[in-house]
């Protein structure tokens, strides 16, 4: 174990990790405003809207992440689709997400209240109006656990990037490891940057949880 031959590395395996949060953010924001809609729709839509939803998410839901990437990243060049590993990536697994984080928040539509939905009828709220208003805030709350167990699975995933030539810190690391091969020591540490990356963006989301949604959950 020699560690002092890739201790120069780290600052770019940081780089990388800034990167790996980056894109998991992304895709998971997204995926999420596409959950919305997709469970509205299934869940108040009209059937052949219910139908297509059902349709995005039994594809995404069935088939493995990597298989919808590589899917992406070769058959959008053969529509004369040309975008960056980067963006294929963001797109894939923001569709991804977007199918699960689908099943999530109906699950959360299925706890709703019908006297919550009435208030907002006769309040006069358009349908707009109710998701922002009523539906979301009690399915950010009633699923958060669920919600943010789900953003640290995709921020891991990320590593997938790495086979798109994608330099985030798995990436990174696959590429200091063909430069000095101290496999051993290089992936201890990168495993060591993930759990710290894990652990912290945890805290980030109770503390989330906790100060914008009254979210009543433990951090770890």
């Amino acid at each position: 174990m020699q560690y002092g031959q890739v201790t120069a590395y780290i600052p770019d395996f940081l780089r990388g990790a800034v990167l790996s949060l980056e894109i998991a953010t992304l895709a998971f924001l997204m995926g999420l405003l596409i959950g919305m809609a997709a469970a509205s729709a299934r869940a108040f839509g009209a059937a052949p809207l219910r139908l297509l939803v059902g349709i995005y998410v039994g594809f995404f839901t069935n088939t493995p992440q990597l298989v919808q990437i590589f899917f992406l990243f070769f058959a959008l060049p053969e529509f004369g689709v040309l975008i960056s590993p980067y963006a294929c990536v963001l797109l894939g697994m923001t569709l991804n997400a977007g199918a699960y984080l689908t099943e999530i928040c109906r699950a959360g539509f299925a706890s709703l209240r019908r006297a919550e939905l009435d208030a907002a009828d006769t309040l006069g709220f358009s349908r707009l109006q109710t998701v922002y208003h009523v539906i979301a805030p009690h399915v950010i709350r009633a699923l958060y656990p669920a919600l943010s167990n789900h953003a640290i699975i995709m921020t891991l995933g990320t590593s997938m990037a790495a086979l798109f030539g994608v330099e985030e810190l798995t990436g990174r690391a696959l590429e200091a490891n063909s430069r000095s091969f101290r496999s051993l020591e290089i992936f201890s540490i990168v495993a060591g940057i993930y759990i710290v990356l894990t652990i912290v963006l945890s805290l980030a989301l109770w503390l989330a949880g906790r100060g914008l949604f009254r979210v009543k959950a433990k951090a770890f």
